[in-house]
């Protein structure tokens, strides 16, 4: 699937909603889903910055495509960047530095998050990006 595709069956998933309390718990069980980063990269280097909430996200390159593990100590956001793994991972460096983020905006979550909670992904977007535009220069 590409990109555009997955957020727009995110967007589909969260239309199914009618309250935010709803939209939360399903980001939560979103969270418990998330495989789990290995624990070797629970480091300071993989660690977001810019967020309230401690997260760790790592990406590796298997066959020009990034792969994303992350973690969070804080369910919301623990959610929060499942969504954003499912989007990101699996697709190519150049995708991902081209991709818009407007299905944030579309299903509402940057409007129902805390100010701090909302710069804490804008901060997982960049590092996503910023992992790709450096596995970008890797493949041929």
């Amino acid at each position: 699937m590409t990109i555009k595709e997955i957020q727009e069956e995110i967007v589909d998933e969260f239309s199914m909603f009618d309250d935010w309390m709803q939209r939360y718990e399903y980001m939560i069980d979103l969270g418990k889903s998330l495989p789990l980063i290995d624990e070797q990269y629970k480091t300071d280097d993989n660690i977001i910055k810019g967020c309230q909430s401690r997260v760790w996200v790592h990406a590796d390159l298997e066959q020009d495509v990034l792969s994303f593990t992350a973690d969070s100590d804080a369910i919301i956001t623990k959610g929060i960047i499942a969504i954003l793994i499912r989007v990101f991972s699996g697709q190519h460096p150049k995708d991902i530095i081209e991709a818009d983020t407007n299905f944030i905006d579309e299903i509402g979550l940057k409007e129902h998050l805390s100010p701090t909670r909302a710069n804490g992904l804008v901060s997982m977007i960049k590092q996503i990006k910023m992992y790709a535009i450096a596995y970008q220069t890797q493949i041929k």
